[in-house]
């Protein structure tokens, strides 16, 4: 996916999050990586994604 794409997307998951609104935007990303996470079809890669989003917060023990 190049620079263009991620655009893009982001624009896509930006507007749709809008759109469930705030109540439901947590239920829409979870539903949403478990969507992706089976496209992908790999646990492995999955769980390192998972890990690599959360890298940029400050979370306890990390």
């Amino acid at each position: 996916m190049n620079h263009a794409d991620l655009e893009k997307t982001y624009e896509s998951l930006a507007r749709k999050i809008d759109e469930v609104g705030h109540d439901n935007s947590e239920l829409f990303l979870a539903k949403l990586v478990l969507l992706l996470a089976h496209a992908n079809g790999n646990a492995i890669d999955v769980q390192q994604f998972i890990n690599e989003a959360a890298e940029s917060f400050d979370l306890p023990g990390g």
